[in-house]
């Protein structure tokens, strides 16, 4: 046999175990991103009662989770957008919506009026301590999670542009599809 055929045949054997390795590593990915639930921590009601996240992710229902706070201009205009939708996705597509503020003890006096002023229709939490933020391992706000039906997160998008709401409501009606 010549070398130059024996390489190729060498060089073939070592691609094949290469895609072979890929495809595994690919479905590990998809298997993981499937299995990936939204944590469970201890947040407040506006009110200050002690809620567990899971009380609100394991209902069986699509869950939009948006992180936001008083001093965030992005965070206010991505829920005022979604508030008007709001009523119309759960009508449609029978979800629920978390507000988890992020805002501390200073701040998170400001948010009951502002939630009454906004005509926010949606359960409005809050995280002041970061904890649950610390969780899910993110900095910059808004920060929005798609949850399906197990509580587990299927989709996550950072900071807010007009015309967002349409690419979640885009991944709401997907899960609704798979789901049925």
């Amino acid at each position: 046999m010549c070398y130059n055929c024996l390489s190729s045949k060498i060089l073939n054997m070592q691609f094949s175990k290469f895609a072979v390795l890929l495809i595994l590593l690919g479905n590990v990915f998809i298997l993981s991103a499937a299995d990936n639930p939204f944590p469970s921590v201890t947040i407040k009601t506006l009110d200050g009662k002690a809620v567990n996240t899971g009380d609100y992710t394991s209902k069986g229902k699509v869950t939009i989770v948006s992180f936001w706070a008083t001093w965030c201009t992005p965070c206010k205009r991505e829920l005022d957008v979604i508030n008007e939708l709001y009523s119309e996705w759960v009508e449609k597509y029978d979800i629920q919506l978390l507000a988890i503020t992020i805002d501390d003890a200073r701040g998170l006096t400001k948010v009951p009026a502002m939630v009454q002023s906004k005509g926010w229709e949606f359960t409005v939490l809050a995280d002041s301590k970061q904890e649950l933020q610390q969780a899910l391992n993110f900095q910059a706000i808004p920060q929005t999670f798609l949850l399906n039906d197990k509580g587990e997160i299927v989709y996550a998008h950072n900071g807010y542009n007009p015309g967002d709401e349409f690419e979640l409501e885009k991944k709401i009606a997907e899960l609704k599809t798979v789901g049925k």
